[in-house]
């Protein structure tokens, strides 16, 4: 039988259950919170069927490889024009010191990330045709460098021909960039105004709001995407090292595999994961400098 509960005993054994469900809740928020954190990024992909994880991987193999003729081992990134105006008077650009180019090459990647990386982000987070031209327009704001503007849109334009001509097909039946491709090609008759200047064109085509839009219709994470992206302008530094007669290809696999890259690529990935484009800019002023004085250089081995 029983015993009898008191008001009092009845009142204890409610507030210790009611404390009990609040341990419990508190518990499961903590085991969802944590497997949120260690569960790897989905991919992000519009509604409708996406690409499976072995179809994902497979275009993050394709994006990541220097062999995509995007044109970017045609630009040294000021690398040229930064070992120009750096070296003393009287040596030989081929002489130039390694060191040279690993005191460059975190400026060149902090530069990089902070005016490119917001807008590849916020692409990739919606790749919506309107998304990615209002993206477009705005970086087209934001870059005041005349050099780097025409690499970012040349190699923004060679992007947007692969996919259309080798990837969409298979990546995206649906053409979900279809409408932003023609309104890059009806930019192409440059329109006049009344007073018979030239209106802006409705749409660029620069590199990074294109390539965030093409990996996440490829079903590539949001970190993925962040990571080859800023791993193809390392890559292009590399490269135009190595032509420059900085370091030969051994000394390239070194840098590229060392532990330092990794880091920088980490913590450029990280400092601007939650930039909003509106507060994207440059962030190593003199780089605009040593990009857009390259097409001044007396004499010079990469595009301008």
């Amino acid at each position: 039988m029983d015993p009898i509960i008191d008001d009092e005993s009845q009142t204890a054994l409610e507030n210790e259950i009611a404390d009990l469900e609040l341990r419990l809740r508190r518990a499961k928020d903590r085991l969802a919170n944590s497997k949120a954190a260690t569960t790897p990024d989905e991919p992000s992909h519009p509604p409708g069927d996406p690409p499976s994880t072995h179809s994902a991987h497979h275009y993050l193999l394709l994006l990541s490889d220097s062999a995509l003729p995007l044109g970017s081992f045609a630009f040294s990134s000021g690398l040229e024009s930064f070992l120009a105006h750096t070296r003393r008077s009287g040596t030989p650009s081929h002489l130039a010191s390694p060191s040279s180019f690993s005191s460059f090459l975190p400026l060149s990647l902090s530069s990089y990330a902070s005016t490119s990386l917001p807008f590849v982000l916020a692409a990739h987070r919606d790749p919506s045709p309107e998304t990615l031209a209002h993206l477009d327009d705005t970086l087209d704001a934001a870059l005041i460098c005349t050099v780097g503007r025409r690499a970012s849109v040349a190699q923004g334009r060679a992007l947007i021909a692969i996919w259309e001509k080798s990837f969409a097909a298979t990546a995206d039946p649906r053409g979900t960039l279809r409408p932003y491709a023609e309104l890059l090609r009806s930019s192409g008759s440059a329109k006049t105004t009344t007073g018979g200047s030239e209106e802006p064109p409705p749409a660029s085509a620069h590199l990074a709001p294109l390539f965030g839009a093409v990996a996440a219709l490829c079903g590539m994470g949001v970190r993925q995407a962040a990571y080859v992206f800023l791993l193809g302008h390392v890559k292009a530094l590399v490269s135009a090292a190595v032509r420059a007669g900085l370091f030969g290809p051994y000394q390239a696999q070194r840098i590229l595999g060392g532990g330092e890259v990794q880091v920088c690529l980490a913590d450029a990935v990280e400092r601007e994961w939650d930039t909003p484009v509106e507060e994207a800019g440059q962030s190593v002023p003199v780089m605009d400098l040593w990009i857009g004085r390259h097409e001044l250089l007396y004499s010079r081995i990469f595009n301008s």
